[in-house]
């Protein structure tokens, strides 16, 4: 694969958070780049020289300011990831960043109002419509939702409704074949027949979704979760059977220990789960992007749930959400 094709094939675009108070070290230079200024706090050492860098450089394929609406994010990030997934490629849509980053808010939107819906109602929409327009070609679809808890994987849509906590939900276990492919035991799929019914589906495990209290974040999901649209197309009156998936994955909060106010117990156990995932993840992307023979998806649960839609034809784009607060400004170097 060319390297045109691997960065056709793989996408990064930063958003911005709003803030009422932003502090203005963040500055978009032309809707792909943007200078990283720190604020600088280096004290005299003594007469020891401190070289900390504070001025970065950083560039996408798309940045999306603070004040860019729920819609243009679609436009930019969400539809040319669910026309891929129309056209039979495999596409991945991460939300990555710190905790409170709003990575959850691009993804799934606001409840209160319609206009802020995220990217995976926007994604049902716009694909259902496609469905009805398209009348050479028959679609089904189905809908799974998964959450990946201290590399525990769990069924957010249980069809039992009895959910109290998360480890009420079926546990998701993988398993792999003879000839190296793996199936995920316990993890239901079912099918959405009209874009009410995926919405539906998509409320039902958000609902199940396991949150918890950290000092940086009041409800804040300490894992990750996949919402998988599985797509299956033919021409009418064709045998041939087309099948894509549309990934959209929710990555829980990428700080540091320091920053997140852990030292111990649950959390920390939590905190270091996460980070060891997310490293892992970026280990594959960077494998890929260098076009190493081998690429480290067994390293953790999460890459190998997405190993068929990682490299080769499948198409990836990556979401770095970040805080323009100077509290957060290291954190969103960290992410960046």
């Amino acid at each position: 694969m060319s390297k045109a094709q691997i960065e056709a094939n793989i996408q990064t675009f930063l958003r911005i958070r709003p803030s009422k108070k932003p502090s203005g070290y963040v500055e978009d230079v032309d809707g792909q780049s943007i200078k990283f200024n720190l604020p600088d706090t280096r004290e005299d050492n003594g007469g020891h020289v401190n070289n900390t860098k504070l001025k970065h450089a950083f560039h996408f394929n798309g940045t999306v300011p603070m004040n860019a609406s729920q819609e243009d994010v679609f436009k930019k990030v969400g539809q040319p990831a669910v026309q891929n997934a129309l056209d039979g490629f495999n596409s991945t849509i991460f939300a990555y960043g710190q905790t409170g980053s709003g990575k959850t808010f691009t993804l799934t939107g606001g409840p209160e109002r319609y206009i802020d819906r995220g990217i995976i109602p926007r994604s049902i929409s716009m694909m259902y419509n496609e469905f009805r327009t398209r009348s050479d070609m028959q679609f089904k679809a189905y809908v799974s939702y998964l959450e990946l808890y201290n590399e525990t994987g769990y069924d957010l849509l249980d069809p039992s409704h009895e959910t109290k906590a998360l480890e009420d939900l079926p546990k998701v276990t993988m398993l792999e074949d003879e000839h190296g492919n793996f199936h995920l035991k316990n993890l239901s799929m079912h099918e959405a027949t009209s874009e009410e019914d995926a919405l539906n589906l998509l409320f039902m495990g958000d609902t199940n979704r396991a949150i918890a209290e950290t000092p940086m974040n009041m409800a804040s999901s300490r894992s990750h979760c996949i919402f998988t649209i599985s797509i299956e197309a033919r021409l009418t009156g064709s045998d041939t059977v087309r099948r894509s998936k549309l990934h959209l994955v929710d990555l829980a909060g990428s700080e540091r220990v320091r920053t997140s106010g852990s030292t111990a117990g649950v959390r920390f156990n939590e905190l270091k789960s996460i980070n060891l995932s997310l490293s892992a993840l970026g280990n594959c992307i960077s494998s890929l992007s260098e076009k190493k023979r081998h690429i480290p998806f067994r390293d953790s649960k999460l890459t190998r749930l997405l190993q068929d839609s990682l490299g080769g034809n499948a198409r990836t784009a990556l979401v770095i959400n970040i805080s323009p607060c100077d509290a957060d400004a290291q954190e969103s170097l960290s992410s960046l």
